[in-house]
């Protein structure tokens, strides 16, 4: 529970992490496909075919050329509803599905029999357990609440309300933590950066009756939120907190603007601090969070926090203790009497993301606990469910994407040869990660009590809290993981160089080790690309190869990149997925320079496994070509709700899964030879209009 100014700044800085689409599949049986390799299971097979493509999900009715996502997903998408408690439906639900039922079953059995896995198992069931009483949360009441918001109430001046904004668990204008040194990879730094908002930034600031309408429902929130905990005055309450937010939003850095590795790149010292935003008490706040030792502080999102002074010091003290309040109720209502729950619910997943149903208590659970205890629950997970032969395979897929990017890089027509020199080498240090962590956390000292759900939850903040502070003065552990084995997604890390995939993305449709190539090449071998591709992105890119931030770009190389990732940034500003709400090029150019790099790379890896292993066979009268960009798209495939579709607009950094595929393919040669996209069909795009970067 560390403040929302901290989480972004570490999840905006630290990791270029894919998201992974969230959709179902229908099932589907190939015929006549005596050369095609068999999936792994029985329930694989039922699911995604014989050879690992949804035959029973395209339309074939459509033109390829004219819309490939539909073409690839077009009767799955008619035939699927979104389930009342999901904001999306796609691939990746299954299997978090999967990977929740399956821990679930680890954490019953912990919560049942706690002596029977050790200290550790114990830890874990008694969190679960604590989750699990409804009744006793229920009778407690608001009782859990009250040492918390006494110790709000007991703020009496700037000191100690600045003492609380650096205090885990409380929220704040201004987060601090501890951040890899982006001069110095290897070594930890103090960093500070903006936060504090109960909304996505855009949501105060945008005009329109949606945005009125969340609005509304936000400061009814707030104003419900005081109700329910029995504090007075709770109309005005509301005014000035929500009033207090829309100023701080105002004064804070865009979602595109946080993206400018350049800009958030502002380390001081302390004298540099005070004198940038001399209102703050920075000794006293970085003493509290426990990093004042160290010699400067990245102030990302200056100019933000600049301001964030200023309207610290011009607003009253009571709305600053009434906005500490309604926070700390907000973010333990889950943990709260159901009247608590059920407003959360309502205001952040049905109004903001159309979700009509809570999820089951065991699947929050579930989650929770994972992300309190995930790597004792992955420990068990990977024992049980992740096969020594997937994580072979999946070295393999590595090393041919390797040499695919290798080779594209060497051919490159606008790179320069210091430039592409520096390229190969980054490449060559890229760190594969594959399944689960060599070593696993230990949460001996992160205590548990069975029953006091809020005093976990804060526990587990503070152990985490007390984990950075350990590793703080000691080099960066280059071992940690920052998703857990169980976590279907992937990520890169600029500041290590190294790509990470967690077991649970590693089985089908993503990725079967017996499954045929053209599926796995198009599928997982166009993760892995993505995610190396991160490294060559508008922000990778200005990391080396050990992860630190440096040039080893030529003036002319970089200007050469900088015309290509204009010109894709330029088409994706031409897709309105909304009425009203466009798809934002220079946001999500990142993660669009990685999928179009991942494709073109991985359809080159699956070319150099032909090379070694023999040509592809035709299956069910589809190519290995075909059925290489088919995979691609059928794992893009996704719905999600409108209202979560505009959030994401404003803030992800991904496309919508739609636009991964159109957005993409229609830049990739070998596509239009496989399906025969001709000029007058919409996808085309002459081959001078495509952007091709890696």
């Amino acid at each position: 529970m560390r403040s929302t100014a901290y989480r972004r700044l570490t999840t905006g800085i630290a990791a270029l992490a894919l998201v992974v689409p969230m959709a179902a599949v229908a099932k589907a049986k190939a015929d006549g496909a005596a050369k095609a390799p068999a999936a792994t299971t029985p329930a694989a097979k039922a699911r995604y075919g014989s050879f690992g493509i949804d035959l029973s999900a395209n339309d074939p009715a459509l033109k390829a050329g004219d819309d490939f996502w539909t073409y690839a997903n077009g009767k799955w998408a008619a035939r699927t509803p979104i389930p009342a408690d999901k904001s999306s439906v796609g691939y990746g639900n299954i299997l978090t599905d999967e990977a929740e039922a399956n821990v679930r079953l680890i954490l019953d059995d912990m919560a049942k029999n706690p002596s029977k896995y050790g200290a550790t198992g114990k830890q874990v069931g008694d969190f679960y357990a604590s989750w699990m009483d409804e009744a006793g949360i229920e009778a407690k009441g608001t009782k859990p609440l009250q040492p918390y918001l006494d110790k709000i109430a007991a703020v009496k001046d700037l000191t100690d309300l600045q003492t609380l904004f650096a205090s885990v668990g409380y929220e704040s204008p201004v987060g601090i933590g501890i951040f890899p040194d982006l001069a110095n990879p290897t070594r930890y730094t103090a960093a500070a950066g903006q936060g504090g908002l109960g909304m996505a930034r855009d949501n105060y600031l945008l005009p329109g009756d949606k945005y009125d309408a969340y609005r509304k429902a936000y400061r009814g929130y707030i104003q419900q939120m005081f109700e329910l905990a029995g504090i007075g005055d709770a109309s005005a309450k509301a005014d000035a907190i929500f009033a207090l937010e829309t100023a701080m939003a105002k004064e804070q850095w865009s979602p595109e603007q946080s993206r400018d590795i350049a800009k958030l790149n502002d380390p001081e010292d302390l004298a540099g601090l005070e004198k940038k935003a001399p209102e703050f008490d920075w000794a006293l706040m970085l003493k509290t969070a426990g990093v004042d030792g160290s010699p400067t502080i990245l102030m990302a999102n200056n100019t933000a926090i600049t301001a964030m002074g200023k309207i610290m010091v011009a607003t009253p003290l009571a709305t600053w203790k009434d906005y500490l309040a309604f926070h700390f109720i907000s973010d333990n209502a889950a943990y709260l009497p159901k009247a608590f729950d059920t407003a959360r619910f309502d205001f952040y997943s049905k109004t903001l993301a159309g979700v009509q149903t809570q999820r089951d208590r065991w699947k929050r659970g579930v989650q929770l606990t994972n992300g309190a205890l995930g790597e004792a629950v992955g420990q068990l997970y990977v024992d049980r469910y992740f096969p020594a032969s997937a994580q072979a395979k999946m070295a393999e897929l590595i090393e041919n994407l390797r040499g695919a990017y290798q080779e594209r890089i060497s051919k490159s027509t606008w790179m320069d040869e210091a430039t592409r020199t520096a390229a190969l080498a980054k490449l060559a240090a890229f760190e594969p990660r594959i399944g689960h962590p060599e070593k696993y956390l230990d949460y001996t000292k992160f205590q548990v009590v069975r029953g006091d759900m809020i005093g976990n939850a804060m526990r587990s903040a503070e152990f985490e809290h007390q984990l950075q502070l350990e590793r703080f003065p000691k080099p960066v552990d280059r071992s940690l993981w920052a998703m857990t084995p169980q976590t279907v997604n992937a990520y890169y890390n600029p500041l290590a160089n190294q790509i990470t995939f967690p077991a649970a993305i590693l089985q089908p449709p993503y990725f079967d080790p017996n499954a045929d190539a053209a599926v796995n090449y198009g599928a997982i071998g166009a993760i892995i690309g993505h995610e190396m591709g991160h490294g060559f992105d508008d922000q990778g890119s200005q990391f080396g190869p050990s992860g630190k931030y440096e040039n080893w770009w030529t003036p002319q190389a970089k200007e050469a990149f900088k015309v290509r990732t204009a010109a894709l940034a330029a088409q994706y500003d031409q897709y309105e997925p909304i009425a009203g709400t466009k798809i934002n090029g220079k946001l999500t150019l990142g993660e669009n320079i990685g999928d179009l790099g991942g494709v073109e790379a991985a359809y080159a890896a699956y070319h150099r496994y032909q090379d070694k292993h023999g040509k592809a066979p035709v299956i069910n009268g589809l190519t290995g070509d075909q059925r290489f960009f088919l995979a691609y798209a059928q794992a893009w495939q996704q719905k999600r709700r409108d209202e979560i579709a505009r959030q994401l607009l404003l803030t992800d950094p991904h496309s919508p899964a739609y636009f991964r595929v159109n957005g993409i393919v229609r830049n990739v040669d070998a596509w239009y030879t496989a399906f025969n996209v001709k000029p007058g069909d919409k996808l085309y795009l002459a081959p001078e209009q495509r952007v091709h970067i890696w």
